[in-house]
């Protein structure tokens, strides 16, 4: 077994990998012809491009008979605390079982430790009993749990968390002044994944009881549409949010 850094070149090979693993964990609730859609949405070849040569985000594979049969992808996000977000950790249906999970894991905590990260957190379903465990088994905390839709299905979501650094001081919130010379509270502590930075939630009041919208977390404007898909743009540097992905471990 081999570990290294993906590059562009290693993009097809993941979309397979992608697309046997969700198959295997999720066809039996999520339809095939779903589950191409949500690769092609997902691991978007530009988009996957652009995260390979990032300098905040992990994204290694793991090689096994000079074929990829596993990846993850992790990125930094500021959120007061510096948190290392795990966004896939994939093992072909193939290699399950053979500690590839363990090694991409190992190998993602160690390199957001290196980026000064407080804490890492990955999010698995609930039903995905493999998932929950494998991360319990490494010493990850549930400390959260939200819930999600897929294909008009309703799941729970179960964040796990790993902290690294003992003495961590969040800002919750930050205030920001708009264009209108009105002060606008950002949250620090949520954000939604974007291609540049992270989108912070900003709202009117101090409470975070009225939402204002969002903070570009790469060039702090305030000035993000949202469209009819409920996709995010900021206006001034071009930052657009992720697509929304469902459960970091398909082992």
């Amino acid at each position: 077994m081999e570990l290294r850094e993906a590059t562009p070149d290693d993009l097809e090979a993941i979309r397979a990998v992608a697309r046997a693993s969700l198959s295997a964990s999720y066809g039996h609730v999520v339809s095939e012809e779903a589950i191409a859609e949500l690769v092609d949405r997902w691991y978007d070849p530009s988009e996957m491009t652009a995260d390979v040569a990032s300098s905040r985000t992990v994204c290694p594979v793991a090689i096994e008979s000079e074929a990829v049969v596993g990846f993850a992808e992790s990125y930094v996000v500021d959120r007061g605390e510096r948190v290392g977000e795990i966004d896939w950790l994939h093992v072909h249906p193939d290699h399950r079982g053979s500690g590839f999970g363990g090694r991409l894991l190992a190998y993602v905590e160690d390199q957001l430790r290196d980026r000064e990260v407080d804490r890492i957190e990955g999010r698995v379903l609930a039903t995905n009993e493999s998932g929950t465990r494998f991360y319990e088994e490494e010493g990850y905390d549930r400390t959260d749990a939200e819930t999600i839709t897929v294909e008009r299905e309703t799941f729970e979501e179960l964040v796990y968390t790993k902290r690294t650094a003992e003495d961590g001081s969040a800002t919750e919130s930050r205030v920001y002044t708009d264009e209108s010379g009105d002060r606008v509270h950002v949250d620090l502590e949520e954000s939604e994944r974007g291609s540049k930075g992270p989108f912070y939630p900003a709202y009117v009041d101090s409470d975070h009881e009225e939402r204002y919208g969002y903070l570009c977390g790469n060039c702090e404007s305030l000035e993000i549409v949202v469209d009819t898909m409920e996709r995010l743009k900021c206006v001034s540097c071009g930052n657009r949010r992720k697509p929304t992905r469902w459960d970091a471990a398909y082992l």
